[in-house]
């Protein structure tokens, strides 16, 4: 498994992305170990994404976290979320890439002792941040890689990070802070010296050279001098449409700090690159600073505008998105409650408030796939026409509501109470023995003898009569209740006269 993944891993490593994806799909395919195929997936959703393939993405997210329910490793999981975030700003889905982004991060966080794969989780989340416009949280993820890196030592240069920086230098002059973008293009490019000064640039990943590469010919587009050979850095951004993209952008940058800013204008044409390259912006910004050599402020003015109207709209359009995505969420709620409501309604009897048949049948039902036994008890009031034809039903109401207070009130904790129909009640006593369900009828005969029954219906006795039945952990709600239901009228038959409460215990096969 190491080699196969650590090679897919290495073609990555070297923007070699259409490589990398198929080779980890065809793993993913033919590996029966879950660790193995959970991290293929990762992998291919890595690359299917630095290739631009996002019709592609959606099943493939969807298989990487079937998969991670079979592996669940913490530093995968925040990778793989990290990475499904950037797929759901895609799909312009604000609310759920801020979901992944979150997850992402509380799972890396959980990581405990930190490892190699742990700080590389955190470069990808910072990488997550930067191309959703969150520089501020890719900036904490960044200085958060680095210290787990310094941790567990992981090369410097395994971590380097121009692309956050240059995303944020690039957004700053697009809204015209271009002081602000200088000061975070000399950072990258003091970084990117010393790593020419100590002879480590070949060391570096090819897209981390030429996003070097890109820092530097943006500065000097911007009028400072550079000392190293960005054209030579572009060359190794990669395979991808946005690599492609990042290079046309570099030599345009390079062309205009050289003084040729009509042959900037003419290679930028109508050049429109995809949102995750710079920005829309960019490419406006270029010509605003080609038509400045050119000394032609009022068309640099337009392009400047139209570059500030873009950056603009990709705010508005995170902020619509959010607002939309809290909007889906309030619904979403909102039905969940009413769903929650009309359930509690389907499974309450709303006379008395207990749990109803259906909720009983329920019950009685997930005892018995547990395999569970228990005593079903059917308790029934005894003359009970009495009491709707002497006093009315409203009054039959009140007793019956009073019955299952006093129920609800005597059984023990872990039992069950149930308003059956009509006037009878069912008590589930789990895991009970005989000599336990006798006394619980004592307490119900007790309870009830002790209530002020003549000031609700005066002259009419009140009883109940119990009829048991012991339930071996397989037998339905129909079955269990027939026999209760046999035992209590057998009860029934019985002379007890001024006894609150009669039982008969039936022995079910």
């Amino acid at each position: 498994m190491a080699s196969t993944i650590e090679r897919i891993r290495r073609l990555l490593r070297a923007n070699r992305s259409a490589e990398a994806s198929t080779l980890a799909e065809r793993l993913a395919a033919s590996t029966l170990d879950p660790e193995e195929r959970a991290s293929a997936l990762v992998l291919r959703l890595s690359a299917l994404v630095n290739l631009g393939r996002t019709v592609e993405c959606a099943a493939a997210v969807d298989a990487v976290f079937a998969a991670l329910k079979d592996w669940y490793d913490p530093t995968l999981y925040g990778r793989a979320h990290a990475i499904a975030a950037i797929v759901a700003h895609v799909q312009g889905s604000l609310d759920n890439c801020v979901t992944h982004l979150v997850r992402s991060a509380r799972a890396l966080s959980s990581v405990s002792p930190a490892n190699v794969d742990t700080a590389l989780g955190w470069h990808n989340l910072a990488m997550a941040y930067s191309y959703i416009g969150f520089h501020g949280h890719a900036l904490g993820a960044i200085e958060r890689s680095r210290e787990v890196g310094a941790e567990v030592g992981v090369p410097e240069e395994e971590l380097a990070t121009p692309r956050v920086r240059l995303r944020l230098a690039v957004a700053l002059d697009h809204t015209g802070d271009t002081d602000g973008c200088l000061r975070v293009l000399r950072d990258v490019y003091a970084e990117l010296w010393r790593y020419v000064e100590a002879g480590a640039v070949p060391r570096l990943r090819p897209t981390i050279q030429g996003n070097f590469g890109y820092a530097a010919a943006r500065l000097a587009a911007l009028g400072e001098p550079i000392e190293v050979d960005a054209a030579r850095l572009l060359r190794h951004v990669g395979d991808s449409v946005r690599s492609r993209e990042l290079r046309h952008l570099g030599d345009v940058c390079l062309t205009i700090a050289a003084g040729r800013p009509i042959e900037a204008l003419v290679r930028l044409g109508t050049l429109e690159v995809s949102p995750d390259t710079l920005g829309p912006a960019e490419p406006r910004r270029l010509r605003a600073l080609a038509h400045l050599r050119a000394n032609d402020p009022a068309a640099a003015y337009r392009e400047d505008r139209h570059a500030f109207r873009l950056a603009s709209s990709h705010h508005d359009k995170i902020r619509d998105l959010f607002v939309d995505g809290v909007a889906a969420w309030l619904d979403h709620a909102d039905l969940r409650r009413t769903v929650a409501q009309y359930h509690g309604q389907a499974l309450t009897d709303p006379l008395t408030g207990l749990p109803n048949r259906r909720h009983l049948e329920h019950y009685v039902t997930t005892m018995a796939q547990r395999g569970q036994p228990a005593i079903l008890g059917v308790v029934d009031l005894d003359k009970f026409k009495a009491i709707n034809t002497n006093h009315g039903h409203l009054a039959g109401d009140a007793v019956l509501q009073r019955i299952a207070g006093i129920l609800a009130k005597v059984i023990r904790r872990g039992d069950f109470v149930a308003r059956y129909g009509g006037d009878e009640f069912v008590l589930v006593l789990p895991e009970t023995q005989i000599a336990e369900a006798h006394e619980i009828a004592n307490r119900v005969a007790s309870a009830i003898t002790v209530e002020d029954w003549d000031s609700l219906v005066p002259g009419t006795p009140v009883g109940v009569t119990i009829g048991w039945s012991e339930t071996n952990g397989v037998d339905t709600v129909a079955s269990a209740f027939t026999s209760a239901d046999v035992a209590m009228l057998r009860a029934k038959e019985k002379p007890a006269e001024g006894v609150a409460a009669r039982e008969w215990l039936k022995h079910t096969a």
